[in-house]
């Protein structure tokens, strides 16, 4: 293991010397923030260090949905949080994707504005038609669009779903390729001088009148600032209401004559589901054990892979042949309010973290307030 009292001059000299910022977490947080950094400071040395060989939480490991409020989410957080809050949070939603898009080209990840569509089991949680114009005009003024949710009774018919009572439409949701877009965000880190650093973990840091020490498995270094973009494991350093919530997901083999496109969500967004080159990709089951999935170890657990595979089975394929290929867990970070941590502890020490399993939507929102901190 090569410590950082072992570099050459050219090492030390080109990566860890007269550090402006370094931003600790690789995904799409740490990505867009070191951009708008040098976007903001064009001078400035920006290093990006991550523990991992490829982002460790959820930037890499989501079902690559670019949503922003499905209506039973909306009819769930208007009973349970103020109004304006819900509609505060579903507006950072919406325009953190609009900044995503200005950053990289949409056609680079493969967004695809395919809808999405809320399904409902049981007429009991069938929502009103009062409801269902009130959101609408609320989103018309967040959006500028009108008619964003319809309701479409005939889902089942068309894609052969099983015990799907009826299902409301948003026409302006999408889905995305998750690697590709951390892909062309790397691309454009690099493109821009500012240097990234895999394999490096940091231990602790201390903060000084005009520097902070990162002490990291390979040693200790110094720089001007620290942005720690770490999400659901920012808890090690930061004592406020953040918890790591472990997501899991499978996807099948290609299956042939697949009928189903666009993007669902089943039970008020713990469980969503998609068409991936042929395939489905189904993710979600935290409520099943939220005191199980609340850790940071990223594997996957027999009681979820179960639900998984029966609502594949049961509701989403239950006329169709189908093998899992393969599955995954990713670590988002929440607290018990819908909002980001976007916080400067000290002059020189910052965090964006928290996304609340909204990473793709409100991520690069997230990096340019964490910028603007600066």
């Amino acid at each position: 293991m090569l410590k950082f009292k072992d570099l050459s001059f050219w090492e030390r000299s080109s990566y860890l010397d007269d550090i402006d910022f370094t931003i600790v977490g690789s995904g799409i947080v740490g990505l867009t923030t070191s951009l708008f950094l040098k976007s903001k400071f064009p001078n400035s040395k920006i290093l990006i260090i991550e523990r991992g060989y490829l982002p460790t939480g959820a930037s890499t490991k989501n079902a690559g949905f670019a949503c922003f409020g499905s209506p039973t989410e909306l009819f769930d957080d208007l009973k349970n949080m103020e109004e304006k809050a819900v509609w505060d949070t579903f507006s950072f939603r919406y325009e953190g994707l609009k900044t995503l898009f200005e950053i990289i080209p949409p056609s680079s990840f493969d967004f695809n504005p395919c809808s999405s569509w809320d399904l409902i089991q049981k007429k009991e949680n069938d929502l009103s038609d009062d409801f269902i114009d009130y959101i609408n005009e609320k989103t018309q003024l967040i959006t500028g669009e009108h008619t964003v949710y319809s309701k479409d009774d005939n889902i089942s018919n068309h894609l052969g779903f099983k015990n799907i009572y009826t299902s409301y439409k948003n026409r302006l949701e999408g889905s995305i390729h998750t690697g590709k877009l951390i892909q062309e965000l790397y691309k454009k880190v690099v493109s821009a001088d500012i240097k990234v650093l895999f394999g490096l973990s940091l231990k602790s840091f201390e903060s000084h009148e005009h520097h902070v020490w990162l002490d990291t498995n390979y040693g200790e270094f110094k720089s001007n600032n620290l942005v720690i973009c770490t999400n659901g494991f920012a808890k090690q350093f930061l004592k406020e209401d953040i918890l790591p919530a472990r997501a899991q997901v499978v996807i099948t083999k290609p299956i042939s004559n697949l009928k189903i496109n666009g993007t669902f969500h089943l039970e008020s967004g713990y469980y969503y589901f998609r068409n991936v080159q042929d395939r489905i990709l189904l993710g979600g089951g935290r409520n099943l054990d939220f005191a199980g999935e609340t850790t940071e170890n990223i594997e996957t657990s027999q009681l979820i892979q179960n639900k998984l595979n029966e609502l594949l089975s049961q509701v989403i394929l239950p006329n169709t042949q189908f093998e899992i290929d393969y599955s995954w867990a990713g670590i988002m970070g929440v607290g018990n309010v819908k909002k980001p941590i976007i916080l400067k502890t000290n002059k020189n020490v910052a965090f964006g973290v928290r996304m609340g399993g909204m990473g793709v939507a409100i991520g690069s929102e997230v990096g340019r307030k964490l910028a603007n901190l600066f």
